[in-house]
């Protein structure tokens, strides 16, 4: 559908220190934006959570014109339960490849030049050995697992209007996107049902904001799940966003968002790579939970 766009995929982190050092130094993305919030988001954008956390966005360039992943870490939570929902995100980058064997990341070759890796916390990364042109995006598809995938590729085009551009019979999977030099969105039939665990993220998309009351209504029509009605987020000192939360037949978590008021909010902030490490030097939540003789929460 014109004007919609892929935006990112939320992980829910449990280790701040471990994951940046993968997102950094290993897949060499850039910390676009950091931001610190002392209560839980209206729209759950922390999980179901209430207390402090932090969302850092990274990626391979501005959020405008690049799939980044949004890194959200309450303060109380120090592990996520994985489940088969998230299938993995693949991006090209030789240099991502050469860092992994140079820091001890560990590599799994899957296929030629095509390697399966680990982020902090179990969720599976799949780079490829290739060079990219420097204004192509690396990121390019987010795999979702589906126990129906005809049901669930009709709920994609015919509801959310991405456009199917592969099929693989073999492997049980659709490719499907909104435009061909965005991230692209795979469904991989998995042959059961779909466990969400407690780490279970959200894919998000951006419209023109006029689009997201009609989308809405869709839903209602269609008899589909709306996880959030039609809200709006403040951000101290950003834009205001207006955001509706959906859920496909699988009950994975979709986001869309107003795309003018996004594009303001996601400006990459020159100084997000310092307040990451300064929130992480000035977490003494590990302290704490040691002093107390106590584990941090396994959500």
């Amino acid at each position: 559908m014109a004007m919609r766009r892929t935006l990112h995929f939320v992980f829910k982190v449990g280790d701040r220190a471990k994951t940046a050092t993968f997102y950094r130094d290993v897949l060499g993305m850039k910390i676009l934006r950091h931001e610190e919030f002392e209560e839980g988001c209206k729209a759950s954008c922390n999980g179901p959570y209430d207390g402090k956390w932090s969302k850092t966005m990274v990626g391979f360039g501005p959020e405008d014109d690049h799939f980044v992943a949004e890194l959200t870490y309450n303060y109380g939570v120090g592990e996520y339960t994985l489940g088969n929902d998230f299938q993995g995100l693949t991006l090209q980058s030789s240099q991502a490849v050469r860092n992994a064997k140079r820091l001890g990341w560990p590599l799994t070759e899957v296929e030629e030049a095509v390697y399966r890796t680990e982020a902090p916390g179990g969720y599976p990364f799949y780079l490829v050995d290739r060079e990219l042109p420097l204004v192509t995006d690396p990121v390019q598809k987010v795999c979702l697992g589906v126990s129906d995938l005809p049901t669930t590729t009709h709920y994609w085009t015919d509801l959310l209007g991405m456009k199917v551009l592969e099929k693989d019979e073999e492997k049980k999977t659709v490719l499907m996107g909104y435009e061909d030099k965005q991230c692209k969105l795979e469904l991989q039939d998995v042959g059961g049902s779909i466990d969400h665990g407690t780490a279970f993220g959200r894919i998000a998309f951006s419209c023109p904001r006029d689009q997201l009351p009609d989308l809405e209504a869709l839903m209602k029509k269609e008899n589909q799940k709306i996880l959030t009605p039609l809200v709006s987020l403040d951000t101290p000192g950003k834009a205001t966003v207006e955001v509706v939360i959906l859920a496909d037949p699988n009950a994975h978590e979709i986001c869309f968002v107003g795309d003018e008021a996004f594009r303001e909010l996601s400006k990459v902030d020159p100084n997000g790579n310092a307040l990451l490490d300064k929130a992480m030097a000035e977490d003494k939540s590990e302290e704490w939970f040691a002093k107390h003789n106590r584990q941090k929460a396994i959500a």
